[in-house]
């Protein structure tokens, strides 16, 4: 399918897991030390590209002419704010009792880099929570410790399980990487 060495440059164990769904090869390449701050006045549904196109700046003297980059953030949107990854188990509740009873926007922005060219995008998944109460919070936090996800959730465990009541988009974007739209980038090269 792709004449390039495809590199995920990406820590994250859901991020690979979904890549090597589509049955590709890839390895995975980290750069240590990449700023991922935006600007103050950035709209927050620009957020993920902004930063998945930064991620993939700090690539740019470190690509083969053989070699495809695929760099990724995601972020969680209520309310117009971004809902990072939380800090401690007191910022996880607090997030999530943002997120209960409401409908927020999951962003992935994605750039797949070359030696000569760029591609990038974002998707978009609108993801409905029911009300969530106090117990169903403090029994995920503790149990998953969802402090490595955006939004203090993943869509793939428990809180997912009881709590999601909508999703419109790509249930795997939620999960942080819309692979069916990387395929079809990749199907183009």
């Amino acid at each position: 399918m792709v004449d390039y060495k495809l590199i995920l440059a990406s820590n994250s164990p859901r991020r690979r897991e979904l890549l090597a769904g589509l049955g590709i090869p890839f390895e995975v390449r980290v750069l240590s030390d990449i700023d991922e701050s935006f600007p103050a006045d950035l709209p927050v549904s620009k957020t993920a590209l902004y930063i998945a196109s930064k991620k993939a700046e700090a690539y740019k003297d470190y690509i083969s002419d053989n070699e495809l980059i695929i760099t990724a953030d995601t972020v969680v949107i209520v309310n117009h704010e971004i809902l990072g990854k939380p800090i401690d188990e007191a910022d996880a509740i607090r997030m999530l009792h943002k997120l209960s009873g409401r409908t927020h926007q999951v962003t992935t922005g994605v750039c797949m880099l070359t030696a000569t060219q760029e591609r990038r995008f974002d998707v978009t998944t609108d993801v409905t929570f029911k009300t969530l109460t106090d117990d169903e919070i403090q029994y995920y936090v503790s149990h998953y410790k969802p402090f490595d996800k955006a939004g203090a959730y993943g869509i793939q465990e428990w809180i997912g399980y009881i709590g999601v009541t909508g999703l419109h988009g790509s249930y795997y974007n939620v999960m942080g990487l819309p692979v069916q739209r990387i395929y079809e980038f990749l199907n183009q090269l």
